[in-house]
């Protein structure tokens, strides 16, 4: 049974406006316009984060870069957390809550990186700057001790960086974790228009805009913007987490015949009545798979 805070979340987006950017390609295109034009979006951790964990910041490759461990702790673990936004959106509140307290509940030193938006940078050069900061992780403690987690966009391209490791030659790290991924920017499946109306947060024509100018010279099938469409073999294991009132929710069932296709190790939940991201949301449902998330980065 679906909790009473996860019940109102719907109501909430319709509240806020929560999808009007993404109605239209044109609503887009003036939010996007309007942000370039005005002061630099947010991306520095809020202050009441170092309350409840240690956060370093660092430069790597001229990235700005957050390291978030647990207080006083030295972890033998490592993350890369890639953050959702369309690839047009900073990082935010809920993202930043999320990955303190899975470092904490898994004394695990997570790397945040701020990847530049879209379009000061496109796929062709984030996705490898990306995989780097993953290889540089599995260098210092083993593939055996990192996960890779994504949110939406993060989502996509947290698959993406696990199938360019993979074409590194580089062992596959321990976890990979997809929560509400964005895995295929066309916008053609036929499910989406199934999905939409009954979806409080996201829309096909906004989305597929932002996905354009993430993807830049890349043809839309382009594996670095849409995994889907890639070999999926030898990935390693993974989660993912989907809603179905999620748009969203078309990738994951598609993504799930063609990675079981693949022989891939996959754990999958999938959640009736639940939103996008709802993992990182402050609902029981949100806690409930985070300590899903929690168990899937520590078992050996």
């Amino acid at each position: 049974m679906q909790s009473l805070a996860s019940r109102l979340m719907p109501a909430v987006m319709t509240i806020r406006g929560s999808k009007h950017v993404f109605s239209s390609a044109e609503a887009m295109r003036q939010t996007l316009a309007r942000q370039a034009a005005g002061r630099a979006p947010k991306s520095r951790p809020p202050a009441r984060l170092s309350r409840l964990v240690d956060v370093r910041e660092h430069t790597i490759a001229g990235w700005t870069v957050y390291e978030i461990s647990p207080k006083g702790s030295a972890p033998a673990r490592r993350a890369l957390y890639l953050h959702g936004g369309c690839y047009v959106f900073e990082i935010a509140l809920q993202h930043w809550l999320f990955v303190a307290r899975l470092a904490i509940e898994t004394n695990t030193r997570f790397l945040v990186p701020i990847y530049p938006l879209a379009p000061a940078e496109t796929a062709e050069t984030i996705v490898p700057k990306a995989t780097d900061l993953a290889a540089g992780l599995i260098a210092e403690v083993g593939a055996e001790n990192t996960s890779l987690l994504g949110d939406s966009a993060g989502g996509g391209m947290a698959l993406a960086v696990a199938m360019q490791l993979r074409d590194r030659g580089s062992a596959a790290p321990h976890r990979t974790v997809l929560i509400s991924p964005w895995l295929d920017i066309t916008g053609t499946d036929p499910q989406l228009a199934v999905i939409a109306p009954r979806d409080p947060w996201l829309a096909v024509p906004g989305s597929h805009f932002a996905g354009g100018v993430y993807r830049g010279p890349l043809s839309e099938t382009n594996s670095l913007v849409s995994p889907l469409y890639g070999d999926l073999r030898g990935l390693g294991p993974l989660t993912m987490f989907s809603g179905t009132r999620d748009i969203l929710n078309a990738d994951a069932t598609k993504f799930m015949g063609l990675a079981r296709a693949a022989g891939l190790t996959i754990d999958y939940h999938e959640m009736p009545g639940m939103i996008h991201v709802f993992p990182i949301l402050p609902i029981p449902e949100g806690t409930a798979a985070r300590a899903l998330i929690a168990r899937s980065m520590m078992e050996r």
